[in-house]
């Protein structure tokens, strides 16, 4: 894997009365997301790999009833659920990555204006400012 562009942290986008991002800051928010990113990344191969081995067991074992079956289906769904949602996660990770390297770091996405500082510390993946977002969820 090769390092990742050390974008400044000039010229990121803050709020009016907040104070503008310190190199030291992005650096932290980027540590955050790497490490956020890596653990996700090993969450979802062991979850493919309980879910591997579920699907070979799929066969149904001598004394399993009805009721067993049904419990191993309910569980494999819920396990790729819990997988798919992890993806997710890992994608609006590096999606925030991505945005860091770019410098387009706490811009909103849909109005292009200051996400806020505030708010992506607090949420490192927003890619949404709060009236955006308010917005969004009312739809």
């Amino acid at each position: 894997m090769t390092a990742a562009p050390q974008s400044s942290a000039a010229g990121l986008p803050v709020r009016s009365g907040e104070d503008p991002w310190t190199d030291a800051e992005i650096a932290e928010i980027r540590a955050e997301l790497e490490d956020e990113a890596l653990a996700l990344r090993r969450e979802i191969g062991q979850a493919e790999s309980g879910i591997a081995e579920r699907i070979g067991d799929s066969v149904p074992a001598a004394g399993d009833d009805e009721a067993d079956a049904s419990s191993k289906v309910m569980q494999r769904e819920h396990d790729l659920a819990l997988t798919q949602n992890t993806r997710t996660l890992l994608d609006q990770t590096e999606h925030a990555l991505a945005r860091i390297n770019e410098g387009t770091y706490g811009v909103c996405e849909s109005c292009g204006q200051a996400v806020g500082k505030a708010r992506l510390q607090a949420f490192p993946r927003a890619t949404l400012c709060v009236q955006c977002k308010q917005r969004q969820e009312r739809r």
